[in-house]
Formats: structure tokens, C-alpha cells, sequence
């Protein structure tokens, strides 16, 4: 499981840096909120944006970007309903997905407005 977090905790930090070198501000990291967590909550320009990152060491399962569940989105939008009222923001929100492949071939992918 350390190892687990490790790999999470490691592929966050670079997910930060990528949106940064693209011009995000990162507002916070690892918010919580009952059951649901949001990675990262950067803003650009008047948008503020939720983002879930996801990690693999390998895609013969899958993508990472696929590992999203319809009830793990769910969670995201409730978490972020709370802090859209919490920060009382105004401007427009969406959310996307940092997906990032470690292993032998690295590769990070940045999806935009994943989830209506």
C-alpha cells in the first residue's frame, strides 16, 4: 500500500508541476470533503478547475483515465459543489483528468472538461 501512495503521492506532485508550467495557479491540493477528494484545484484565468489525477505503471488494463468510476465522478462534482460554496466562487468551473503513464515509456496526458 506504501508503495501505492508513493506512486499517487509522486505523479500529483508532477501533475502540479506540468499545470503550472501551463499557466495554472494551484489553489489547493488533496481537498476534502465527507468521502470525496479532489487532487489538485488550480485556476486559469476565470476558470477554476477540479482535477483528478491517475497513475499507472502499465496500460495493459487500461489507461489510467479509464480507472474513473460514473460514482467516483460523482463524488469529485459533490466535493467540488462544496467548494465552489465554501470559496464562493463565481466564474465557471469544469473538471479534468491528469493521466499519467510511469514505468518504461512516461507519458502525462491532460484531459479537459471530462464531466458535465
Amino acid at each position: 500500500m506504501a508503495q501505492h501512495n508513493d506512486t499517487g503521492n509522486q505523479a500529483e506532485e508532477m501533475a502540479a508541476k506540468f499545470l503550472s508550467q501551463k499557466g495554472y495557479e494551484i489553489r489547493d491540493r488533496n481537498y476534502v470533503f465527507g468521502k470525496g477528494e479532489i487532487d489538485i484545484i488550480a485556476q486559469k484565468d476565470d476558470w477554476l478547475v477540479f482535477v483528478e489525477v491517475r497513475a499507472r505503471s502499465e496500460v495493459l488494463h487500461g489507461f489510467p483515465e479509464q480507472t474513473i468510476s460514473k460514482a467516483k465522478a460523482s463524488l469529485i462534482m459533490k466535493t467540488a459543489e462544496n467548494y465552489v460554496y465554501q470559496k464562493d466562487w463565481r466564474s465557471k468551473i469544469r473538471f479534468d483528468i491528469i493521466a499519467i503513464i510511469v514505468g518504461q515509456a512516461f507519458e502525462i496526458r491532460h484531459f479537459e472538461d471530462v464531466f458535465f
